[in-house]
């Protein structure tokens, strides 16, 4: 897979969570912070970093570098998924299920965050599990680098996309995909 170059998109970044740490010493307490950021340009690129440091402001300059490092880029069809997926990071589970025209994004916590930058339109998300919202960010991330368009898998069994025609139009019937 080819590296995304972060500088030629236009990316859009948000903070998603920001946690303070405090270690005792017998000299007092040293705080530091960690910073859950999501970055995304609304068009099928996004990314996710954690970046930690001693004061907030370096750590979440720190965790959008991470999240460039991380961009990846996902299917989007007719403003929603190709397919629905089931991926876990940890004990964080996500549920995400392509929707019809309208839905808007129905999902909670991180998950909302990295599919509006991504700019999924219309999709139905569940997170089942752990609440932690780190976990949850990173498994919407594998769920998302799962995904598959059906030329993508055409091509990966060594047809066209017209031999899956029956299950297209099945799908299309039932009000999902393409």
């Amino acid at each position: 897979m080819a590296k995304i170059n972060a500088d030629a998109l236009n990316l859009e970044e948000r903070v998603v969570r920001t946690n303070k740490c405090q270690k005792t010493t017998k000299g007092g307490r040293t705080m530091s912070w960690s910073a859950l950021v999501v970055v995304g340009d609304g068009n099928g690129y996004v990314g996710a970093g954690l970046g930690k440091a001693r004061a907030i402001p370096d750590a979440i300059r720190k965790g959008v570098e991470a999240a460039k490092k991380n961009i990846i880029q996902i299917p989007i069809v007719n403003g929603t998924l190709p397919h629905e997926c089931l991926q876990s990071h940890g004990a964080a589970e996500v549920l995400l299920k392509p929707a019809s025209t309208g839905t808007g994004v129905v999902a909670g916590s991180s998950m909302r965050t990295v599919l509006e930058l991504a700019g999924v339109h219309d999709v139905l998300g569940k997170s089942l599990g752990s609440t932690n919202q780190v976990n949850i960010c990173w498994a919407t991330m594998k769920a998302l680098s799962s995904l598959r368009t059906a030329k993508d898998v055409a091509d990966l069994r060594g047809t066209t996309a017209e031999t899956l025609q029956p299950w297209l139009n099945k799908q299309s019937e039932d009000g999902h995909g393409e």
